[in-house]
């Protein structure tokens, strides 16, 4: 057991993939949590298609550099978010639908830049691999999750208030929506930012799935923050000793690793469970 267990981080790419598993379980799912808190869980599934088409950019001019495909990400990210954000505001329409609107776009626009472009493999760019942490995909998960960590310590308290009574901050003149676009401008970076070992379509499970798990084991705000990154280490643990035995990519691994622990929370959770419901009943 202690073999099965270990021996795989043994060998450097997967003592490097868990590493940066381990920087992205610290940083995204404490934003999950405020995504959920603020009822914008499926943003974030936006978001993955949105950055698609900065990825294919810099992978077509640069290659498969993860520097230039990291950068393309990130700009087209928040193109995305701040164009939504815009034509929400000019249009009088919901933010929502426009970003779905502009996503939709983005995701035809990325599709059709990655099969135009040569030597470019679609399914890499979408699920991830543990081969492609490498050094410098180490380097940009470590380098995302502290500017996370950090820029979410500086906008913590206000991101608190503008959640619960956004109307009370604007009262006391605390700019809400500088806070939301920095918060916004935080996720979009933990998604580019797990694109490397995860994918595009992945990078958001290590996010979500953990913080809305949360809600079922914990009541209050820093105790799901506490018990999200718990179910993230403990997911991209065990996802990446799936993926190496049974040979399945990285992303889909882990992600059904913290779907586990959702289920496991839904069924027999502290709080909102069906067993609970059972029990007042």
């Amino acid at each position: 057991m202690f073999d099965l267990l270990f021996d795989p981080f043994s060998m450097g790419f997967m003592r490097r993939a868990l590493a940066g598993c381990i920087a992205l379980s610290l940083a995204g799912p404490p934003l999950g949590v405020f995504l959920v808190l603020r009822r914008m869980s499926l943003t974030t599934d936006v978001l993955q298609h949105g950055i698609l088409p900065g990825i294919a950019l810099g992978a077509v001019f640069g290659g498969m550099s993860l520097l230039a495909m990291g950068a393309g990400g990130l700009v087209a990210g928040l193109a995305v978010t701040l164009l939504a954000g815009w034509l929400a505001r000019v249009t009088a329409g919901r933010e929502d639908s426009q970003l779905a609107a502009v996503t939709l776009i983005a995701l035809a626009a990325g599709v059709a830049m990655v099969s135009l472009g040569r030597g470019i493999d679609l399914t890499h760019l979408l699920f991830g691999s543990v081969l492609a942490v490498d050094d410098a995909a180490l380097v940009l998960m470590a380098g995302v999750a502290s500017v996370a960590l950090l820029g979410l310590a500086v906008i913590w308290r206000p991101l608190i208030l503008q959640s619960f009574d956004p109307g009370f901050l604007d009262a006391l003149g605390g700019r809400g929506a500088v806070w939301h676009l920095g918060f916004m401008a935080l996720v979009v970076a933990c998604v580019v930012g797990g694109f490397a070992a995860l994918g595009t379509l992945m990078s958001v499970g290590l996010m979500m799935l953990p913080a809305v798990a949360a809600r079922h084991w914990a009541a209050s705000l820093a105790g799901q923050v506490r018990v999200a990154v718990g179910v993230a280490l403990a997911s991209s643990y065990g996802g990446l000793l799936v993926s190496y035995y049974a040979d399945i990519p990285a992303g889909p691994a882990i992600v059904l690793a913290a779907g586990l622990v959702w289920v496991a929370g839904v069924l027999v959770g502290r709080h909102d469970s069906l067993l609970g419901t059972l029990r007042r009943g």
